[in-house]
């Protein structure tokens, strides 16, 4: 990736006709970017959007990345939770085969899906559609590389932690006894091998969203056969990779940078 920063303009989308269902694609002055899919943390609820984002967003556009950051339905609003959300996120990442169509240049052979804490569970979960069990020709967009930042991976054991103060129990409307198919369905380390390249990053001084969870991902997903790097950051909290002057932002972009050959 050049460090010449590019200019870039932003649009507004609709992937369907609610009023989450929506995001904003940065577009940097390059030829046929490639691009890179945001999602957004906050445990699955509202209040928290795409707008926690937006300042990575135009950092990564500046860096000439085509960037789709995308706002889906969460917890507290209708549709929100299983299976809503996970329904927008795939809506979401297809869109951007309308986009093009529709005129925008844009690289969907190179996609990266990339999220952060829930938007990180989000972004793992989406890319297992690569899986080659899953595809098939209702999947318009296939990313070949995902990030998870500071991401909830292990929906069963966070649960079990308590993460977000319940907030498992109620994106998936219940316990994993109480929905052990939708738990398998749902979560990262449960659909190993991803089939694509993975970022697992996490600061040690997280307090939201605990390391384990990531260390143990990291390695299940080694063992499964993915190709997986894993990044510890001392001195870094759950929020450092909201943050575009951060060490954790810093680490998230050099390894970009190594996903995409030309830009």
């Amino acid at each position: 990736m050049q460090k010449i920063f590019q200019p870039y303009s932003m649009r507004t989308y609709s992937y369907g006709s609610l009023d989450s269902q929506e995001g904003d694609l940065y577009l940097p002055n390059v030829s046929r970017p490639p691009v890179l899919c945001l999602l957004h943390g906050g445990f699955w609820r509202m209040p928290y959007g795409r707008d926690e984002l937006t300042t990575i967003a135009k950092d990564l556009a500046a860096r000439g990345y085509a960037v789709w950051n995308v706002e889906y339905r969460r917890l507290g609003a209708p549709g929100g939770g299983w299976p809503g959300t996970l329904y927008d996120v795939v809506s979401a990442i297809d869109h951007l085969a309308t986009i093009v169509t529709d005129g925008i240049e844009l690289d969907l052979n190179c996609v990266i899906v990339a999220g952060h804490s829930a938007g990180g569970h989000l972004a793992l979960w989406v890319a297992a559609r690569n899986k080659p069990a899953n595809i098939s020709s209702l999947v318009r967009v296939r990313p070949i590389a995902a990030a998870g930042l500071a991401a909830i991976t292990d929906l069963a054991r966070a649960f079990k932690l308590n993460a977000g103060k319940g907030a498992v129990n109620e994106f998936l409307g219940g316990s994993p006894s109480q929905y052990p198919d939708r738990y398998t369905a749902a979560s990262p380390i449960e659909l190993l091998p991803l089939g694509v390249r993975q970022l697992i990053i996490h600061g040690i001084q997280d307090e939201a969203v605990p390391i384990d969870l990531s260390r143990s991902y990291a390695v299940a997903a080694q063992t499964s056969g993915d190709c997986v790097e894993f990044v510890e950051l001392p001195d870094v909290g759950h929020m450092d990779f909201l943050d575009p002057s951060s060490k954790a932002h810093a680490a998230f972009c050099e390894w970009l940078a190594t996903q995409v050959i030309t830009v």
